[in-house]
């Protein structure tokens, strides 16, 4: 009975460890871009961690995962991006918005490290400043993964 009970414990340790490993592209990155929510609900994730990127989109009957390089200057883009519309002094605001599709960018590196989310709107003057670091998100993924229509 006793080399049961270790036997069950083992697989419950070997469980625990592997389903925990599992989350860890989601949590070990240097830049983040998220897309989720909406009526009909999707969730999209682009991350880098050095050169490598990950990104997965599921919804609308779709799951799609991929993996590939991101070349310096492909990094350096959303950098100078980040810089020139002072990412770290976007402001959000407060208002409550329901069923919509929000934004999340975090950056975990370098001068302009901070989150931003636009699930309650960004501020009016800092619009435009959101859109282009959005924008040069966007074209990166563009470039590297075939992505779904969405709405």
């Amino acid at each position: 009975m006793k080399k049961l009970s270790l036997v069950w414990v083992s697989v419950w340790v070997f469980a625990l460890f592997f389903s925990c490993n599992s989350q860890k592209n989601y949590s070990d990155f240097d830049y983040s871009y998220a897309r989720s929510g909406g009526y009909a609900p999707i969730y999209e994730n682009f991350l880098i961690k050095g050169n490598n990127g990950f990104y997965s989109f599921e919804g609308q009957g779709k799951n799609i995962r991929k993996e590939f390089k991101v070349s310096d200057d492909e990094i350096k883009a959303i950098e100078t991006a980040l810089t020139e519309n002072d990412f770290r002094r976007i402001r959000e605001d407060l208002k409550k918005i329901y069923d919509h599709i929000s934004v999340s960018i975090s950056v975990k590196k370098g001068n302009n490290a901070g989150r931003k989310t636009d699930a309650s709107l960004i501020v009016e003057g800092d619009q435009k400043k959101w859109d282009h670091i959005n924008s040069a998100f966007r074209k990166l993924i563009d470039s590297k993964v075939n992505i779904p229509e969405t709405k």
